[in-house]
């Protein structure tokens, strides 16, 4: 029979599945795998073999045939979306010349870009001399080129992991505008590559021969090279669609497509997005990332710790439901929320601030993670509660930077992602932010935006909207309660708001002391 469903790889941070969705959006089968093999060569940095990853796409692959429902004959079309602003470097026959640099890595290149003269000089008129700085430190190409130089040399292509994916897929170098994020010559306005003889090219050390072709979102890409087609165990000339960054895909799997809506993801990073026609910036200087419905840009502020805490604390501190979901089967997290209902909103006084993992925009490099209001009678639970808490205030602050740029109020909110599966999560994201809180009907957001997308593209329906009309939904809404509402306000402006700029400065200090 004719191909019904397509096939989302959903490429993320923790793990990677394939997802079949049919044109209703219903997920008709999932195989899941893992990724690990993560490798930390010093403090902060974070690497991952090239092959790992290949080869985790073909695991997820086998682990959706091996459930049963789904055979590779139902398949379509493939999609793929990925983690952003990983990058991997290739020789000309398209071989990895080094790991793949995975997003949070914290290296930062030493040496100053080399522009024009009258280049930095007009920077330093316009007072953005530090920023640009600031920029070429980061990009990992300037890393490379200055402890690797054999690597930049022979580097024929830079790509995101995206663009690799696509590649190893279809034989051709191009990969979707909505996966442009990260440090490159990409003009986040115009959603292209930068002008020829544009400053970003010398300040991210990059040149346009190494960057792919770029395909709008719902556009083939090529059709399914054999290769790829044996080792995936799918139909070689396979059309691939060009999918979007996962985040991007997540706010269009939410059923996101106006400003007056926050998505929200509770992923490893936590953020709030609204998508928009008109580009704005939610800080100075950081972009508004290119939407997965071609034209759009999504508007984004990043917690980057995120629910990856929840994790972190499920280390630490979460024993008893370790081995209680080893005897049950179950994930450890499923558990939690016996811990948030033991005790009050609030946490009795304790406070955290989740900036576990400091990033180039604010709060920036500096940035350190805090708890504070401890007492004779906390236990591990109100920390988990502070913790929830923590990025629901966090949010609250995304939420407030969003709506005083773009001068849109948020009406409601979709809330997807790992940490949307809790109902005591999603009203404490309510009660915090004062807004609805709605679940969408697929928690799979990520994976089923680009589903939306190649089922566009392969005219199951005629364009993005009456896609998302079709193919999502909300199951549950979860309405703010008043006086917990109010509460949360007080603590966020009596407290929170005012904690980072008040520690700053001894985040500062602290990293002058050895």
């Amino acid at each position: 029979m004719a191909g019904d469903l397509v096939l989302a790889i959903d490429f993320g941070t923790q793990s990677v599945r394939a997802l079949a969705f049919d044109r209703h959006g219903r997920l008709a089968g999932r195989g899941s795998v893992a990724l690990d093999g993560y490798s930390h060569p010093r403090p902060g940095w974070m690497e991952h073999d090239v092959a790992g990853l290949w080869q985790a796409l073909g695991d997820a692959c086998a682990a959706l045939w091996a459930e049963g429902a789904v055979t590779p004959e139902r398949i379509a079309a493939l999609v793929v979306t990925t983690q952003r602003a990983t990058v991997i470097n290739l020789d000309a026959n398209g071989q990895p010349l080094r790991p793949a640099i995975i997003w949070p890595d914290q290296r930062r290149a030493q040496g100053q870009p080399r522009l024009p003269r009258r280049t930095r000089l007009l920077f330093r008129l316009l007072w953005v001399e530090g920023a640009i700085r600031g920029l070429a430190a980061e990009a990992e190409a300037n890393w490379i080129a200055e402890n690797q130089p054999e690597v930049a040399a022979a580097t024929s292509r830079y790509l995101l992991l995206s663009g690799y994916l696509n590649q190893r897929l279809t034989g051709r170098c191009a990969d979707a505008v909505g996966a442009q994020v990260g440090f490159i010559p990409f003009d986040y306005r115009q959603q292209r590559w930068a002008a020829p003889g544009s400053w970003s090219w010398g300040v991210l050390g990059l040149s346009p021969d190494q960057l792919p072709e770029l395909v709008p979102g719902g556009a083939a890409i090529g059709p399914l090279a054999a290769e790829a087609a044996a080792e995936l165990g799918l139909p070689a000339g396979l059309p691939v669609i060009a999918g979007a960054s996962d985040k991007a895909c997540e706010v269009l799997g939410s059923g996101v497509l106006s400003p007056e809506v926050g998505a929200i993801s509770c992923g490893t990073t936590a953020t709030i997005n609204v998508a928009t026609p008109h580009y704005f910036e939610a800080f100075p200087g950081a972009p508004a990332y290119p939407g997965a419905t071609p034209g759009m840009f999504n508007t984004e502020v990043q917690v980057a710790s995120g629910f990856w805490l929840v994790r972190w604390f499920t280390e630490q501190f979460g024993q008893p439901e370790r081995q209680r979901a080893l005897a049950e089967g179950q994930a450890p997290e499923s558990y939690f929320d016996a811990l948030l209902a033991s005790t009050p909103p609030g946490a009795d006084g304790l406070m955290l601030q989740p900036l576990w993992n400091p990033g180039v925009r604010p709060p920036g490099p500096g940035a350190r993670g805090s708890v504070i209001g401890f007492a004779e009678g906390h236990t591990r639970a109100h920390l988990y509660r502070a913790i929830i808490e923590g990025l629901a205030y966090a949010l609250r602050e995304g939420r407030e930077r969003i709506e005083a740029r773009g001068k849109v109020p948020l009406a409601r909110l979709r809330v997807a992602g790992g940490g949307a599966r809790s109902d005591a999560v999603m009203q404490i994201i309510a009660d915090v932010l004062e807004l609805p809180a709605e679940r969408p009907a697929e928690l799979e957001a990520s994976g089923l935006g680009a589903a939306i997308l190649a089922a566009v593209g392969l005219g199951w329906h005629p364009d993005i909207p009456t896609a998302v009309a079709a193919m999502t939904g909300v199951a549950q809404t979860f309405t703010p309660d008043p006086e917990r509402a109010a509460a949360y306000r007080r603590r966020y402006r009596a407290v929170y708001a005012r904690l980072y700029p008040r520690l700053a400065p001894l985040y500062a200090a602290l990293r002058l002391i050895r």
